[in-house]
């Protein structure tokens, strides 16, 4: 079985508060786009798993794909395994939801191989365990996230749009980001109800101006190349350009899909890790 797991983007992150555990709760509205892992998911007699595509990324019980097969197997007492293997394309420490994209994917994928009979609602249940963007990465498509990342409401979305993200610089601690987070004063928010409703009307003029990521003037303290990046964007055409999740890679919004090829092809001679991709209305993409 192959499995695309798909990466997302954040069109607006805001920070509402913080509970007392530490988890910080969010407003965000998140979008898949076309960016994506591949899996490929084998019957075996254990659970094992294998990467390619980044040579740093572990292969053992650290890597949330495998444990959400394990996750998998102690939330439904199925002893069935599998050989898991991760084809990397996103790029780690990006802010895309690699990891959690991956864990969706094998989730949903070992749901059918396994034939475990668990519905969306369960199986996003098991995600939030993983991490908190896992439950976005098995339902995909285009949602108002709340709480810790649990409470999505999925919108209606008229327009897809084309993109250019590009990995500037190496990943951000989110801890260390959310830390910093709090000792920032006067950090500009996004018009979230605004963008929400450009999104569902595919108005592009209002979208590009009400993004917003609380995170990105910390992070891109932290790493000016984010500054860069986001200039960059706009000078080749972006109409707006914005850091997603806490960093660090951005991401730009072009109005047709010959200008940001074009715009990407450019851009890759000083970031090597820059990709063309779209919107989606889907995240997970199963395979036989």
């Amino acid at each position: 079985m192959r499995v695309k797991a798909r990466a997302k983007i954040n069109w607006t992150l805001d920070i509402l508060g913080q509970r007392e555990d530490g988890y910080h709760l969010m407003d965000m509205l998140m979008q898949s786009v076309s960016l994506a892992d591949t899996i490929t998911l084998t019957p075996a007699s254990e659970v094992t798993i294998t990467t390619g595509g980044y040579p740093k990324l572990p292969a053992n019980e650290r890597n949330l794909a495998y444990r959400a097969a394990i996750a998998l197997q102690n939330a439904t007492g199925c002893r069935k395994g599998a050989a898991i293997h991760v084809e990397k394309r996103i790029p780690v420490g990006a802010g895309m939801g690699g990891g959690s994209a991956d864990a969706a994917g094998v989730l949903a994928g070992l749901n059918q191989l396994w034939e475990t009979g668990l519905n969306q609602q369960e199986l996003e249940a098991i995600g939030l365990t993983l991490g908190a963007d896992v439950p976005f990465c098995l339902r995909g498509g285009l949602t108002r996230t709340t709480g810790i990342g649990e409470k999505m409401v999925s919108l209606p979305c008229s327009r897809l749009y084309d993109l250019v993200v590009i990995q500037p610089c190496r990943g951000l601690s989110t801890k260390e980001v959310f830390t910093a987070y709090h000792e920032k004063a006067d950090i500009p928010r996004p018009a979230t109800g605004d963008a929400q409703l450009a999104l569902e009307n595919g108005d592009a003029a209002l979208l590009a101006e009400s993004l917003g990521n609380v995170l990105q003037a910390v992070s891109q303290d932290k790493r000016p190349p984010i500054g860069d990046a986001i200039a960059a964007l706009k000078q080749r055409g972006a109409i707006a350009a914005l850091m997603t999740g806490s960093g660090s890679a951005v991401f730009g919004v072009f109005e047709s899909e010959e200008d940001a090829r074009e715009a990407a092809r450019r851009l890759r001679s000083r970031w090597a890790s820059t990709f063309y991709c779209r919107t989606c209305q889907e995240s997970v993409l199963i395979t036989d």
